[in-house]
């Protein structure tokens, strides 16, 4: 591009839609975004936490997808050859619930339509949810390689579901067992224990007398869910307890079933809790379960699956389960079983998909013995191979969570989702588990149960790569990933799942590093939620703002593992951020015409304006690949603000039009070439952030390649590198801003002219600010302008102190000398407390013996500036005062 002369151009004003609309097609075409296994580049790897298809991507989607853009575009761009895969989840229980109330809604029972009409509708529900989100993702500009794009009910990815499932279940660590799991009664299936949310309720607790058999005696015990005593097979108390030692092996007649039920002695019992008695109910409880398996006690169901009292419960059968607790309490006062009714705040789980109050159920299930995995993915975490949490504390999050770890409940009672690969022998109940169906599969019958949600996604880091094929070329070249962006709320759901998934079955941790970031709030700083009717739709701001101004929003509003609060204010900052690029850009544009990617010559004599940019844009390229490789998005985009809005536009630019605007035609070709040269390396650099403006503008530039998504990162060239010309150029902006100042203090605009006069300190300053007089000229304006080792200060002036230097503005007639000296005060009391700052530090030995050299001898070069600076306004002062 840009070997021929030709006409840049950008319209007068930045219009995000503009800009953004075709681009990605653009891209896409250009197939920039798709990996091309180049033996000769080193692979690097994102997988995308695949989104569920039950809806449209939302602000914490925008958010954790434009933190794996920012960096995949960033990697490409330094050579590396970029897989960044995209995917989406089947989402087992929210699908299924979501085609199911679709369907109520148009007049058809889910349940009478079977099971192969069903995911006929739900197989339609995601192909219009994958296009959504395909057109979200698109909205967004992500570099995403569709040519892989994976869902995790692909064939290959069941091959790989059905071979872990299979050789858990060999090795002996997948079982069927019963034993109480989380039931949910509103989608009526099973939840593993993080599917369960939670919350305080306001409840009571119920305190009831057990009549002993054949005794006048009663044995107290107390509960927050009476419907379940209808379930209780024992009451049971410490062995050591004196108070019910003599009661031990007798037996209680259960109030309104007249059932007998023994009195068992058991370690689990706190004997300071309560009245020291607790009743078991080893269908209904998990702790009860276990007391209950011990005793050999019987398993009494009184619930069906959708949270009714079935038949033994007896005269309550069909009641709900709630209004059975109603009838159950008003029974038992009547009775006077039910003495007392306390309220009490407690804990109660709630499904984290339909927010049902979850039930402890025995029930029939597949599990996953977890002991042995989980204690291969927390040894990984001692080896040098591990798994890299930033930040680091996130760690523990994840080791706690392993550590304690309980079995994990994998089947559930649904229709959509990977149908366990196990069948049962009709007449003889033989389970046989396997990729195929048995031979005689008229004997057999499929296990109507799917899998849950997160075995599947547990191993979307090698599934996706073509595994269990070893030798799939994907996943020989691209596992394991580099990065994983995730939340830190999914750590016990996802992350420690595909860790302990991939350590059993490719002997490899699933990622290198797994960044984390927070919640997106609002301004307020509460969560974004349906309820409070405060979450921001991203596809909303970006119609408003563009897609530039959200992304940058995102990446640099917190830092990593902190929560984000949404403002709309600040997302307007960004925008105007994104118009102060596309206006210096016009600017270096219109100064460009006819001017070619050959043209281009740095060989010649510079300005101290061209020295000093080439040196700032040295500096920041260092400071932002050096922030975006430790995902610090933050402190790269302050860094990147900083340069372009206060140093190039508001600095660079306005000297450079001295030149630009002159008659030295060599002069000229150099800023020219400045100009070209700055705003390549900045477009590059901001690209990974606005992906949208940079390619627009980079179009225009002069330029070689054909997409700035493929062109070399920025390297920082050593040549250009000048501290003499950036001390030079900070003495001389503090001068400008100092004259600037002044004239504000005193309302005196900058289109008049005054006599300014600068005091220098040594010869050196004199001769600098002499080579520099046409900046000084252009930009405070003096109708007289002296530069010199000793000037006749006016006695009434306004002055400043910089490095270096002194300046007056004598100013008759619209000074006051009191306010002068006020001022003069108020500056001297600043520099008494740096000197008194620095002094400290100095005086401090642990600071002088163990501070590096360097940071030391700048330490007391600071505190020799001050005292000059100090000194200098008491003079000023002491002048003043004559």
């Amino acid at each position: 591009m840009s070997d021929s002369k030709q006409q840049p151009s950008l319209p007068p004003k930045y219009q995000p839609q503009t800009v953004e609309k075709n681009r990605y097609r653009f891209w896409l075409e250009g197939k920039y975004f798709e990996a091309a296994g180049d033996p000769d580049k080193e692979p690097f790897t994102i997988v995308i936490p695949p989104p569920n298809v039950t809806g449209r991507l939302h602000l914490g989607h925008a958010w954790d997808l434009t933190m794996q853009d920012t960096i995949s575009r960033m990697k490409r761009m330094q050579g590396y050859d970029v897989l960044w895969l995209p995917g989406m989840d089947h989402a087992g229980i929210a699908t299924q619930a979501k085609v199911a109330a679709k369907l109520k809604e148009q007049g058809t029972n889910p349940h009478e339509l079977g099971r192969e009409k069903f995911l006929e509708k739900a197989w339609e529900w995601k192909g219009e949810y994958a296009d959504f989100i395909r057109s979200q993702w698109e909205n967004l500009g992500l570099g995403l390689d569709y040519s892989r794009e994976r869902f995790t009910l692909d064939k290959g990815l069941s091959d790989a579901v059905n071979e872990v499932f299979i050789n858990l279940y060999e090795k002996g660590l997948i079982y069927r067992g019963e034993y109480i799991i989380n039931w949910d009664p509103a989608t009526q299936t099973a939840l593993s224990d993080i599917e369960v949310i939670y919350e305080e309720v306001e409840g009571k607790f119920y305190h009831m007398r057990y009549p002993i058999k054949d005794s006048e005696e009663t044995i107290e015990i107390a509960t927050t869910r009476p419907e379940t005593m209808l379930g209780d097979t024992a009451v049971a108390v410490h062995p050591k307890d004196e108070r019910y030692q003599h009661l031990i092996g007798k037996t209680v007649i259960l109030p309104i079933t007249e059932r007998e039920i023994e009195i068992v002695a058991d370690d689990y019992v706190d004997m300071e809790l309560g009245s020291g008695a607790v009743k078991i109910t080893p269908a209904h409880d998990p702790n009860d379960f276990e007391i209950g398996n011990r005793h050999q006690l019987k398993r009494i169901l009184v619930m069906n699956e959708d949270g009714s009292m079935n038949e033994n419960a007896g005269k309550y059968a069909g009641l709900d389960r709630f209004d059975c607790r109603k009838q159950i309490v008003k029974d038992l006062q009547e009775e006077s079983v039910l003495f007392k009714i306390e309220d009490r705040t407690h804990q109660v789980g709630h499904s984290e998909r339909s927010g049902a109050v979850v039930e402890p159920y025995l029930s029939t299930q597949w599990f996953v013995k977890m002991e042995p995995l989980a204690e291969q993915a927390i040894n990984l975490q001692q080896q040098k191979d591990k798994v890299n949490f930033v930040p680091e504390r996130f760690e523990r999050t994840y080791l706690h969570w392993m550590e304690n770890i309980r079995d994990w409940c994998i089947s559930r009672q649904l229709w959509w989702g990977h149908r366990i690969p196990a069948w049962y022998n009709k007449e003889t109940g033989e389970i046989y588990v396997g990729k195929e169906a048995p031979a005689d599969p008229e004997n057999w019958e499929q296990d109507e149960d799917v899998l849950d949600t997160w075995f599947s996604s547990a191993l979307w880091p090698f599934s996706t790569m073509g595994w269990p094929d070893e030798e799939a070329e994907d996943y020989q070249r691209f596992f394991p990933t580099n990065v994983l962006v995730t939340g830190y709320d999914i750590i016990p759901f996802w992350v420690a799942r595909m860790i302990f998934q991939s350590k059993e079955f490719t002997g490899k941790r699933p990622f290198k590093d797994v960044l984390i970031h927070g919640l997106i709030r609002d301004a307020e700083g509460r969560k974004m939620s349906k309820s409070l009717g405060n979450g921001v739709d991203p596809m909303d701001v970006v119609e408003q703002y563009g897609a530039d101004s959200l992304r940058y929003f995102l990446l640099t509003g917190s830092t990593p593992g902190q929560d984000l609060r949404f403002h709309w204010e600040k997302v307007e900052a960004t925008w105007n951020f994104a118009n102060k690029v596309w206006n210096a850009s016009r600017f270096a544009l219109m100064n460009m015409e006819g001017f070619t990617y050959q043209d281009i010559d740095l060989t010649g004599e510079k300005t101290l304006a061209d020295k000093w940019i080439l040196t700032r844009l040295n500096e920041t390229i260092e400071q932002v690949t050096r922030n975006t490789n430790k995902y610090e998005f933050g402190e790269a985009g302050r860094h990147l603000y900083n340069f372009i809005w206060d140093e190039l536009c508001d600095w660079y630019i306005e000297m450079a039009k001295l030149p630009l605007y002159g008659e030295d035609e060599a002069r000229k070709n150099t800023t020219r070439s400045v100009l070209a040269y700055v705003f390549d390396r900045t477009m590059r650099m901001l690209h990974p952030y606005m992906p949208y403006i940079t390619e627009e503008i980079w179009q225009q530039l002069p330029h070689e390649g054909s997409s700035i998504t493929v062109a070399a990162w920025p390297e920082v060239e050593n040549s250009f590198h000048d501290e003499a010309a950036s001390a030079e150029m900070k003495r001389l902006v503090s001068i400008i801003k100092s004259v600037r100042n002044i004239r504000a203090e005193v309302d005196t605009p900058m289109s008049k002219q005054i006599k300014l006069l600068i005091q220098a300190e040594n010869a050196e300053v004199v001769q600098e600010l002499e080579a520099n007089r046409d900046y000084l000229e252009r930009f405070c304006n003096p109708s007289e302008l002296t530069i010199a080792l000793d000037v006749d200060v006016p006695e009434k002036a306004m002055s400043a102190v910089v490095t270096g230097a002194e300046v007056y503005l004598p100013l008759e007639g619209l000074i006051d000398i009191g306010k002068e000296v006020e001022r003069l005060e108020n500056e001297l009391e600043k520099w008494n407390k740096e000197v008194t700052r620095a002094e400290k530090k100095l005086a401090n030995e642990g600071f002088v013996s163990k501070a590096p050299q360097a940071v030391v001898d700048e330490e007391k070069n600071k505190l020799q500036d001050y005292r000059e600076k100090q000194a200098k306004v008491k003079a000023r002062l002491a002048e003043l005062d004559q």
